[in-house]
């Protein structure tokens, strides 16, 4: 078993020169991307995934051009054949098996609505499912965090 976080993208990214890539992980600038970060590597997973509108799921070392993409406002069908290109990347790409694997997803109802449920990530937590707003989000992370640190 397998115990994995999948941490959305956001909109705040730094800027690059064009045809300039950099390291996913390194291209979302938010608070809200760096307390995620921070948290999902206290959580101490086997692996930790970026989902990326533009680009379904990657590995945050993959380096990728800036981009200004989001699936919040996006139409259901481009939504379900985004999670569905997402499902089938986890599985074949990563080797997720959702029979064993354990996912905690960082991200908003937009980004894991039609990846959760019967057929397709069955084992997973959604620690933010409940919080209202930024600042609620943020306020949970840090507690977290900081929970975790002292529990090492």
């Amino acid at each position: 078993m397998a115990r994995y976080v999948l941490i959305s993208c956001v909109s705040k990214k730094r800027k690059l020169k064009d045809g300039e890539t950099i390291e996913a992980r390194l291209l979302y600038d938010s608070p809200l991307f760096h307390k995620a970060w921070a948290y999902a590597e206290a959580l101490k997973p086997d692996r930790i995934f970026i989902l990326s509108a533009k680009y379904g799921i990657i590995d945050p070392d993959t380096r990728i051009p800036y981009y200004n993409e989001t699936l919040v406002g996006k139409p259901v069908a481009e939504r379900k054949a985004w999670a569905g290109d997402v499902l089938v990347k986890f599985r074949d790409k990563f080797g997720y098996n959702k029979n064993e694997d354990e996912i905690i997803i960082l991200a908003g109802k937009a980004y894991y609505k039609y990846l959760i449920g019967e057929g397709r990530i069955e084992r997973y937590t959604l620690p933010y499912k409940g919080c209202r707003g930024i600042g609620y989000i943020l306020s949970f992370l840090t507690k977290e965090i900081t929970r975790l640190s002292a529990n090492k």
